[in-house]
């Protein structure tokens, strides 16, 4: 295990919002327990992170340096096999290239530069090849300001078997910006969804006074059950609010083919329930 210590050690860092100390907790605590409860059921385990950032953030508002993503995974008890970080700003891949060779110099990691939609192709050739002794699992966190993250990619990176903890920007993105996603010179929504159609359904959903975020919720896993995931509800899907306004940010949503992965989220949120942030 891997103890990291978020501080200011000259690199780059990004600023982030108070409500992010949910969320990098969230996704620590479901690190941990997947990394953990597969290890004597998949040889080969691989984290990767589509939108990695430096590997260290900072609250605004207070100030606080805190490790994400990134280096969370890396530092969880029972290691991951391989990591591949992705991360379309050079200045925070290198810095996160620099913290991953300073913390934890034997990892196995890949470092891929870009927008992951137009890298995924980069990024699926550096998932290991199964074994002769078994299998490869990959647990891929998606963490996108906005709903940038095109369906096709998650697609294509579902050819493996891989679980998928996705930051659904409903509130701050889609909402925020319904009235230009619902112009037809806007694609970003049929990207997001990959359905070319998907204004004539929300109409229909409108209609029956369903919300955006929702709608757009529901569609999402609607699709992805058609890559043979588990259906995720509604209310399965994390809600994280602004420390501000307290006012709604984004749904993180869990999709897996195994009922097991959602055992470890619902443990996840049951904990989260009672307490907001943990300690690692």
């Amino acid at each position: 295990m891997v103890e990291i210590i978020a501080e200011d050690d000259g690199l780059p860092y990004s600023d982030v919002g108070a409500w992010a100390e949910d969320k990098y907790a969230l996704v620590g605590l479901y690190d941990r327990l997947f990394s953990t409860g597969m290890k004597n059921k998949w040889p080969t385990r691989v984290y990767i992170d589509l939108y990695s950032g430096p590997g260290f953030v900072r609250v605004r508002s207070t100030g606080r340096m805190m490790v994400s993503s990134p280096l969370l995974a890396l530092g969880v008890p029972n290691p991951f096999d391989k990591f591949i970080f992705c991360e379309s700003q050079p200045a925070l891949l290198e810095a996160l290239r620099a913290r991953v060779n300073r913390l934890s110099p034997k990892a196995d990691a890949s470092f891929v530069l870009g927008d992951c939609n137009e890298k995924v192709e980069e990024i699926c050739a550096q998932i290991p090849s199964p074994s002769t002794g078994g299998g490869v699992l990959t647990f891929c966190f998606v963490d996108p300001y906005d709903i940038s993250i095109r369906f096709s990619t998650v697609k294509r990176l579902s050819a493996y078997h891989i679980d998928f903890l996705c930051l659904l920007a409903l509130h701050q993105d889609a909402n925020r910006n319904i009235k230009r996603y619902l112009s037809p010179r806007s694609s970003k929504v049929e990207k997001f969804l990959g359905l070319p159609g998907w204004r004539q359904s929300w109409r229909a959903a409108e209609n029956q006074r369903i919300s955006f975020p929702r709608f757009l919720a529901e569609e999402y896993s609607r699709e992805m059950e058609k890559l043979e995931y588990l259906p995720v509800s509604w209310d399965r899907m994390r809600q994280v609010r602004s420390d501000e306004r307290n006012l709604p940010l984004y749904r993180l949503a869990l999709f897996s083919r195994h009922q097991r992965a959602y055992q470890f989220w619902d443990e996840v949120l049951h904990y989260s329930s009672d307490q907001r942030t943990f300690e690692f």
